[in-house]
Order: structure tokens, then sequence, then C-alpha cells
């Protein structure tokens, strides 16, 4: 309970800080929006190849969206003292993992409520009879993104280059459940007879378990690194 408690406290920060502000959620659903209708416009009209290829776009733009949320992930702690603020927290450091992970997944599912609408409409494909099954994979896939990310986040706050290194570091980790994401959410949009996107969702469960407890049991390590 302190654990959680503590984790609480840190979501509470970041999300008073972005309620405030505004400025990381307004650029993220910006940017996802644009992504999307250079895609939509690249394609043209063809209403078959659209829906057939949604799924993969769509998670392009989400990936390339999180990478916003995650630059920004410690950054008011950079601000005002580095890592070292983090460091100093009373309790068990893990609490600034979990704290900072669910703060991630909010923002980032918040996003994703205004971005599969819009996907709907530049895509011409109906979502509303899957919703639910959508729900699912979008869950799954940004609980799998947010986890990797925000350790990998953390590993480059004080690198002056980290803009750069983290999609670098970022990417061949979530190419397992950017491949579940994008085949269960394709197939759930084109028709999925057989059931074959059980096993892609299967995928992400297993991806979001190994990864959540490495990442919450090496973490207090990397933080001291």
């Amino acid at each position: 309970m302190e654990l959680l408690r503590r984790s609480w406290a840190i979501v509470w920060k970041d999300l008073l800080i972005e309620a405030r502000t505004k400025q990381a959620f307004n650029a993220m659903v910006f940017f996802a929006a644009l992504v999307l209708f250079i895609f939509s416009f690249a394609l043209g009209p063809d209403t078959e190849l659209l829906r057939e290829v949604s799924g993969g776009l769509l998670w392009v733009g989400i990936a390339f969206t999180g990478i916003l949320s995650l630059n920004r992930t410690y950054q008011s702690e950079e601000t005002s003292g580095g890592i070292e603020g983090l460091r100093v927290y009373p309790g068990d450091p893990r609490a600034i993992f979990l704290g900072k992970l669910f703060g991630n997944i909010i923002v980032l599912l918040a996003v994703e409520a205004v971005l599969f609408p819009a996907a709907a409409v530049l895509f011409q494909i109906e979502m509303l009879p899957h919703a639910w099954e959508l729900a699912g994979v979008a869950l799954l896939g940004t609980v799998g993104f947010s986890i990797v990310g925000t350790f990998y986040a953390a590993l480059t706050v004080n690198l002056r280059a980290r803009e750069v290194m983290l999609p670098l570091l970022l990417f061949p980790a979530l190419v397992p459940m950017l491949l579940g994401a994008v085949n269960a959410t394709t197939l759930i949009l084109v028709g999925d007879p057989m059931q074959d996107s059980d096993i892609w969702i299967r995928l992400l469960i297993a991806f979001d378990v190994i990864f959540f407890v490495i990442s919450t049991w090496i973490f207090p390590i990397a933080l001291e690194e």
C-alpha cells in the first residue's frame, strides 16, 4: 500500500502539471492527427487499401506520438535538479517507475481516444462494431509501449542526445509489441473468422507481463547508474 501511495503521488503531480499546461497533450494530438492525415493523403481514396493498412498506420502514429510523451517523462525533475531529485525520493525507488508508468499510460490513452475516431474518419473504416476488441488491443499495446518507454527514458535522461538515443534504444525492444498490436488491430478491422487475432493478443499479454517484471525489478539499478 505504501508503494502504491507513493506511486499515486507521482502520477497526481505529473497529471496536475499536464492539466495546467496541456503542452504535451496538445502537441501529441496535433502530431498524431498530422501523421494520419499525411498517410491517408498519400494512399489516396482506395478504401480497400486504407482498410488493409489502417492497423499498421494507426500504430505508427501511436508510436511516433508516444515518443513525445516519453521525452517529457522526467522533464520536471530534470529542470529542478535532474535525476538526483528522484534518487533521494524516500521509500522504494520502484514507486518512481510505477508512478511515471501510470502517468504515461493515462496520457497516451487519452491521445488514443482522439486518434482512433480520427483514423476511422480519415481511413473510412468502421471501428464502432469492434470497439471493445480494439479497446483491449489498444490498452495492451499502450501498456507495453509505456513500460519499455518509461524504463528507457530513465536510462537516457542524463544523456545530451537523449532525444536521439531514446528512439534508437526503444524501437528495437518494441518490435514484438508492435507486431502483436498491428496484426491484432488489422485482423479485427479486416475480419478474423479464424480468430487468429487471439495469437497476437496473447503475445501482447506475454510482452507486457515479462517486461513489467523485468523493468520493475532492475529499475533501482538503472536509476543509480
